[in-house]
């Protein structure tokens, strides 16, 4: 923002004397000094190295069991639809340590859920451990998805998101550990097979496809085709049995056929995502596709698909919401729900929404010792009732996460036991 409308704001409206971007903050001093000799200062240039690592972030709403963490800034993908890589600059990674450090301290004020944020989260690589000479960066090269491609140079060297991920979900193991918004590119099996392995890092990912038709992705510069995003889809059902999973949509974009549409929406069949944001093309100044491309699909035609997608996806979230009745889900509660003080809004492993009456439950599945529920604690709740998007149920008891994961695991076996022996 300060970067593109530096000009306007100084010289046309000349309605202030100081422009700051946000990598420009620790100049913030000199910027100052400038402006008291009455002159005009400005400052927008993008960091290679700013990761506001040692700046720790307010948290505004002390009520809330859940904060993020930003972990990295910036993005190397270049698609050529986002404004990203021109405002937030190139990719850039907190160290390790201090996104620990960060995480330990939401824990001890009793945060019981995390959300790993980044521009292209899961490209995260930590370079800090391997600054010296006697203490090389090792030559290993970036593992991407198969059939994903980039336009940069293959990456070497430093702890990846799978360590950062390792590191986290260890150190607090009774933490809801979520991450957004990653690139379909940056799922090799180690990141798989630890969301899989770690009862807290909830098993929904969100994974972008923005078009479900190939010769729309190449426009958009992603890096695959239709069949490796669907090939990797596959292979991420198939690896982490019961994930949810949730993604975007462009409707509309520039050369976008009825076709291609079409090749979108059959998509949304295959994939059966749990969430879906969607959105008609809106062109950026500055992108690829300002450039290059020509916004040429007429804006009532990007509507009506904007349309179709959100009728499609109703659908099938309904649909999938539905085979959760019956199911007994650890919830964490949020809030109280907006239409009534006397239920409890919280969320899911699979990040959907439920409601369930408040209570006085037992604790730990223990009928001799009770409690009341509050903001911040793990109810199992059996689900009775759904719609497209939310769930609703009745609360059974109090307990943690390690807890209910554990006895899930016990009841899972239990069940695969007693059907050996039926057979």
């Amino acid at each position: 923002m300060a970067e593109r409308l530096k000009s306007q704001i100084l010289e046309e409206k000349k309605s202030v004397d100081l422009v700051c971007g946000p990598d420009a903050y620790k100049d913030l001093p000199r910027l100052l000094s400038v402006t008291y000799t009455g002159q005009t200062a400005v400052n927008v240039l993008l960091s290679l190295e700013e990761t506001y690592a040692d700046v720790m972030p307010i948290r505004l709403s002390e009520s809330s069991p859940s904060a993020f963490v930003s972990i990295m800034r910036g993005c190397d993908n270049m698609c050529s639809y986002c404004i990203v890589p021109f405002t937030r600059g190139r990719e850039r990674s907190r160290p390790i340590t201090s996104i620990l450090d960060e995480v330990k301290q939401l824990r001890d004020q009793g945060i019981k859920e995390v959300t790993l944020l980044g521009q292209n989260v899961n490209s995260y690589r930590d370079l800090s451990e391997y600054s010296s000479a006697d203490n090389p960066r090792p030559k290993s090269p970036t593992n991407l998805a198969k059939g994903f491609k980039t336009i940069y140079k293959t990456k070497l060297g430093g702890l990846r998101f799978a360590d950062l991920l390792d590191h986290v979900s260890a150190s607090c193991p009774d933490m809801r550990i979520r991450f957004t918004s990653p690139h379909p590119k940056d799922f090799p099996d180690e990141v798989l097979q630890l969301i899989k392995e770690r009862a807290n890092i909830c098993k929904q990912i969100h994974i972008p496809a923005q078009s479900g038709s190939t010769a729309v992705l190449e426009a958009m510069r992603r890096g695959y085709s239709r069949e490796a995003y669907l090939e990797l889809i596959q292979h991420i059902k198939e690896t982490i049995p019961g994930i949810k999973l949730s993604s975007d949509f462009i409707a509309g974009f520039c050369g976008e056929t009825e076709e291609d549409h079409l090749q979108t929406l059959s998509m949304l069949d295959l994939v059966r995502y749990h969430c879906v944001f969607y959105f008609p093309y809106s062109l950026r100044e500055k992108t690829h596709a300002h450039r290059r491309l020509k916004d040429d699909v007429p804006h009532d035609v990007k509507l009506r698909r904007h349309e179709e997608i959100s009728v499609k996806c109703r659908g099938i979230f309904g649909e999938l919401n539905a085979e959760a009745v019956g199911e007994t889900q650890l919830v964490l509660i949020e809030s109280d729900s907006k239409r009534s003080a006397d239920q409890w809004a919280g969320r899911n492993d699979g990040n959907t929404k439920v409601i369930f009456n408040k209570a006085s439950l037992p604790v730990g599945g223990d009928s001799s010792c009770s409690g009341n529920p509050s903001v911040g604690d793990y109810v199992a709740v059996h689900i009775t009732e759904s719609s497209s998007q939310t769930l609703k149920g009745e609360p059974l008891f109090m307990t943690s996460l390690q807890t209910f994961s554990e006895d899930m695991i016990h009841h899972n076996r239990d069940s695969h036991n007693t059907q050996v022996l039926n057979r």
